[in-house]
């Protein structure tokens, strides 16, 4: 697994990050979130759906848990802020979207770290210098050598 460290100045900077990575996820694709409330989660995500091509509006799934974009491959947005248990995960259709070679984006992976696959990329975010700065630490497959910004 590659490392490396990323570092926007604002929401534009992420959102572009997001669609570099967007750019060469594949069928099957998870991407683990790791970072608390306001860090650029759901922008990051808006990228990665440009990226991937799609024509979405994403939005936070807080409230509705997913939130699935179509497409092929198709993304699905996961919060996993209130997921509590087996029980609990089991309900959201995580397991069956992996199934289905969607690419999953999930925020609030901690909550969850015991079920991603190990060939996630998972993305630990930091604040920045500033309010709107954020450092984005990247693990994941030799893909990593192909983003930039």
């Amino acid at each position: 697994m590659l490392k490396k460290k990323f570092f926007t100045n604002n929401p534009a900077e992420t959102h572009a990050l997001g669609k570099a990575l967007g750019a060469v996820l594949h069928r099957g694709d998870v991407v683990a979130f790791f970072g608390g409330l306001g860090m650029g989660k759901t922008a990051f995500t808006r990228g990665i759906a440009e990226g991937m091509g799609l024509d979405a509006q994403v939005s936070s799934p807080t409230f509705a848990i997913v939130n699935v974009y179509s497409g092929s491959p198709m993304l699905c947005h996961f919060d996993m802020y209130r997921i509590d248990g087996w029980d609990d995960l089991c309900t959201t259709g995580f397991f069956e979207y992996l199934e289905d070679d969607a690419v999953l984006a999930v925020e609030w992976s901690e909550n969850i770290e015991n079920v991603l696959p190990e060939n996630a990329f998972f993305i630990n975010i930091s604040k920045g210098e500033n309010d709107e700065s954020r450092i984005f630490e990247i693990e994941g497959d030799e893909r990593l050598e192909n983003i930039g910004c």
